[in-house]
C-alpha cells in the first residue's frame, strides 16, 4: 500500500492526497514534520515523500506522476499528448510563477515574520508579469484545463488559495482578484475529495501553529 509521509498543512501534500482521494485509491498517511522527514526518502528534508512498494519517492509533482502512470483508473492526464502536457504546462505556472513567488511573502503573511519592502516590490513586479502569462492558459470552464478535472486542478485547488491570501494580507489586493478563480474554488469545494483535504488541513494547521508557538 502507498504511504504518503508529511503533514496536511502543506499545500504540496495536498496535492498529492487530492490526486490519491481522486483516483480512489487505498493509502496510509504518516505524519513527518520539517526536520523529522525520513532523509533517505526525501534527501532535501522536504515533504511531502511517499512509500511505494518499489521503493520512496519525493518531490510532489514526481508524485504525481507516479501515481497516475501506475494507477491509471480514474484518470488525471488525457490520453492525448499534447493536451496532457498542457496540463503538465499550468501546473508548472501554477507551481514555479505563482505559488514559489507568493511563498516569499508567507513569513509575514501567515507566521507574524517580517519580509522586508524590497522583497514585497520583487514579488510584485514578477506578479505583474506571471498572473497575465496563466490568465492565458487557465481555461476555468468548469476545470482549469477545460471541461476534466486533471493533476492540474490537483495543484491549483491547493496553491491558488495561498497565493489569493497572501497576496491580500501584503498588498491589501489580491493579484488572482481579476480571474474567476473565486467561483472556481468555490465549485471545486463541492467535491467530497476537497472538502475531505480541507477539513484534514485546517485540523493539522492548528497542531501545527500549537507546535511552533
Amino acid at each position: 500500500m502507498l504511504k504518503l509521509c508529511g503533514f496536511a498543512a502543506s499545500n504540496y501534500y495536498n496535492k498529492v492526497k487530492l490526486v490519491l482521494l481522486e483516483k480512489n485509491l487505498p493509502f496510509e498517511e504518516e505524519l513527518a514534520w520539517v526536520g523529522e522527514t525520513d532523509k533517505l526518502a526525501s534527501p532535501m528534508g522536504k515533504v511531502p515523500y511517499m512509500m511505494t512498494d518499489a521503493g520512496p519517492l519525493c518531490e510532489s509533482e514526481t508524485l504525481a506522476e507516479y501515481i497516475e502512470a501506475t494507477y491509471p483508473q480514474h484518470a488525471l492526464l488525457p490520453t492525448d499528448s499534447y493536451q496532457a502536457c498542457k496540463v503538465r504546462e499550468l501546473v508548472t505556472f501554477i507551481e514555479l510563477y505563482l505559488e514559489l513567488t507568493a511563498r516569499e511573502l508567507y513569513p509575514e503573511a501567515f507566521f507574524g515574520n517580517k519580509v522586508s519592502d524590497n522583497v514585497k516590490a520583487r514579488q510584485q513586479k514578477l506578479f505583474e508579469r506571471y498572473v497575465p502569462g496563466f490568465a492565458a492558459l487557465a481555461k476555468f470552464s468548469p476545470y482549469i484545463a477545460g471541461d476534466t478535472f486533471t493533476l492540474a486542478d490537483c495543484a491549483a485547488i491547493c496553491h491558488l488559495p495561498l497565493v489569493s491570501s497572501a497576496t491580500k494580507i501584503i498588498y491589501g489586493r489580491d493579484v488572482l482578484a481579476d480571474l474567476p478563480v473565486k467561483d472556481y474554488l468555490k465549485r471545486m469545494g463541492e467535491r467530497p475529495t476537497v472538502q475531505k483535504v480541507m477539513a484534514d488541513r485546517k485540523v493539522n494547521a492548528e497542531a501545527m501553529m500549537a507546535r511552533y508557538a
